[in-house]
């Protein structure tokens, strides 16, 4: 016995087979004069290519729904690519919009900055977070393919400079931190004569990572870092390296450090010195730290932005995540985090001691 299914299916079938016969016959004696007998033999020997074109397109449309787009703003489940170095801040974010939006699932993989962008231009991932916006020829590659990335700026970030506890001098100006990266600088005696450290060692999080990326670009150094230069696996990994060795320097994003509220931040901010940087090129003997006042006028020196990038071809859960992120709630958690919101005005307070 054939389900109603099944028997409507069947019925579309005949409907079809009707179709074609009628329309053959009518063409046919319209045109019997006309036709030759190979002009007829062609066109029926290509009526069951019709039919079963048809065919395979009725069955398309009506095969239980298995080619239908299931996901939306709100649903369905994906995964994102984010820069490690935003870790904390992101696993806030997706926390918090899954915990509201039942039906979605968001799974964030945490990656440097080159393999970011790299799984992102091979179509591994449709939403990446990265402080590196797409280069004019990958926008034209993705282009060429017929697919437009949209970029959102979500947030405002920096790179913190951090030292060992026993490293004293907090205050480091702009030239000397400019002259480390370069290499004129490798031991602390040549920033203040009376210190009692030796070489210094530089530790940053990857050899692919965004955060020496951004300084490689800042310094404008096309060749290799100098030879005290090393890379760990981590932010994390950084801050440990820093906490053990009393003549490093690391650098680390705020996001780390910069929540008041998270243990695991306020843990990190214990084992290590923040340093406070002088603007550049201005002799006014004012430094700034990595905080949300500095980084929002951008008297720290060293801030940088936060993208959301989507490849999505329609508005999925991909888009859903980066227009809530951008929006209230999610700008608030940027606000809680230590950052600074992309989308949402901020009020500075000061605070007289």
């Amino acid at each position: 016995m054939l389900h109603l299914k099944e028997f409507k299916i069947m019925s579309r079938v005949s409907v079809i087979q009707n179709f074609i016969i009628i329309a053959s016959r009518n063409l046919f004696s319209g045109n019997r004069k006309r036709m030759n007998m190979v002009s007829k033999r062609k066109f029926i020997s290509f009526i069951p290519y019709i039919y079963i074109g048809l065919v395979f397109v009725l069955f398309s449309c009506t095969g239980g729904g298995s080619n239908k787009i299931t996901e939306t703003p709100t649903s369905g489940d994906i995964k994102i690519i984010v820069d490690e170095s935003f870790l904390p801040l992101f696993e806030t974010e997706v926390n918090t919009f899954t915990s509201i939006y039942h039906y979605a699932k968001i799974t964030p993989i945490y990656k440097p900055e080159v393999d970011v962008i790299n799984d992102f231009m091979n179509d591994s991932v449709k939403v990446i977070a990265t402080s590196k916006k797409l280069t004019d020829d990958q926008i034209k590659y993705l282009r060429d393919t017929l697919i437009i990335a949209r970029t959102s700026t979500f947030a405002y970030d920096a790179l913190a400079l951090v030292t060992n506890k026993e490293n004293y001098d907090t205050l480091i100006k702009y030239d000397a931190i400019k002259d480390i990266f370069v290499g004129k600088i490798k031991s602390w005696k040549e920033i203040d004569r009376k210190s009692r450290l030796d070489d210094i060692s530089v530790v940053f999080d990857n050899s692919k990572s965004g955060n020496i990326r951004y300084f490689k670009e800042r310094f404008e150094i096309k060749e290799k870092l100098p030879q005290n230069f090393f890379a760990v696996k981590s932010n994390k990994e950084v801050i440990d390296f820093v906490s053990r060795n009393k003549n490093a320097i690391g650098v680390v994003s705020v996001n780390w450090i910069s929540d008041k509220d998270d243990s695991l931040s306020m843990s990190f901010i214990k084992k290590i010195n923040v340093l406070a940087i002088s603007q550049p090129y201005l002799d006014d003997k004012s430094y700034y730290r990595p905080y949300q006042g500095s980084i929002y006028d951008k008297s720290y020196p060293f801030v940088r932005e936060i993208y959301l990038i989507s490849r999505e071809e329609f508005v999925g859960l991909g888009r859903g995540f980066i227009q809530w992120a951008c929006a209230e709630q999610g700008q608030r958690i940027v606000l809680k985090s230590g950052l600074v919101p992309a989308t949402m005005p901020i009020r500075l307070v000061q605070i007289k001691k």
